[in-house]
């Protein structure tokens, strides 16, 4: 059994919480190149550029790329030979978030109840954390801060098994198309497919932190990807929502086994941006 203490936690996740929001990842950074060299629309090739000349000064001058620095969304997988001293797991990440969000300047938009009252927290906890129990003797921790913009364009749908593929790709790009410039794209898209209503939703959130340059494991599911990623190109919102080819960087799916009544599937939105640092202790 390896031991891990709580604070060495809290310092990791509250450097994520600013790496995340400062410093574009290289395949989000080389996506948005390669796509301002397919962009025919002018404008698009101009605001593609405004957009990769922005990561680039936030990155030199250590500054948030975008104001909605987000909720953070924390996704952990933990091995089940560390016990961590000092602690709890979520009291840690909280603390991490919170010095992160603070020390690193980063806006803080979490509010303490959702309908009523919506008074801000000030300091961007609680975190939004999902639990893996994992093989082995390390933590790996990732962070992926979520705007507003994006998140409120996601969608889920409870499709019958009838609906079958054609069904799921008519979903995807109607979120899309009717999503439009809100989420600020060229976005990429998070597709979750089967489990539960709240498997689908996770299994979407949980595609948008997979490499942009790495495909699906399964063929069948690598071809819809690039199916999806071609025709929700031709919706023709362009970047910014101002027209052209590039709507979307990447489709992501990740999937599940389900019921034999049931075809969930969930479409989670990501900014351009699409944010997130990891590390492993």
């Amino acid at each position: 059994m390896r031991t891990i203490e709580a604070g060495k936690i809290t310092e990791a996740v509250a450097k994520l919480a600013v790496e995340a929001n400062y410093y574009l990842g290289d395949d989000v950074h080389q996506a948005l190149v390669e796509a301002q060299a397919k962009e025919e629309s002018p404008l698009g090739r101009e605001i593609l550029a405004q957009i990769i000349e922005n990561a680039r000064i936030a990155r030199e001058e250590d500054k948030p790329m975008c104001q909605d620095t987000g909720l953070a969304v924390v996704f952990v997988e933990l091995g089940q030979d560390v016990q961590i001293v000092g602690g709890t797991l979520v009291e840690a990440i909280n603390a991490g978030v919170a010095k992160g969000y603070q020390e690193g300047y980063l806006r803080k938009s979490a509010v303490q109840e959702p309908l009523f009252n919506r008074k801000n927290t000030g300091d961007n906890t609680p975190a939004i954390i999902h639990v893996d129990s994992v093989p082995g003797d390390k933590i790996k921790i990732t962070l992926a801060p979520k705007g507003a913009g994006s998140e409120n364009m996601s969608a889920l749908k409870m499709l019958k098994p009838s609906d079958g593929v054609q069904g799921v790709k008519k979903f995807v790009v109607e979120t899309v198309a009717n999503a439009g410039s809100n989420p600020c794209p060229p976005i990429v898209v998070g597709v979750g497919i089967g489990g539960t209503m709240e498997k689908a939703a996770l299994l979407a959130k949980k595609a948008l932190i997979r490499p942009l340059d790495k495909r699906n494991d399964h063929p069948e599911y690598a071809k819809l990807e690039a199916e999806l990623l071609e025709l929700v190109n031709k919706t023709g919102v362009g970047p910014q929502g101002l027209g052209g080819r590039i709507t979307a960087l990447a489709v992501n799916i990740e999937w599940f086994p389900t019921h034999i009544a049931m075809l969930p599937v969930a479409v989670n939105i990501n900014c351009h941006a699409t944010r997130h640092a990891e590390i492993v202790l």
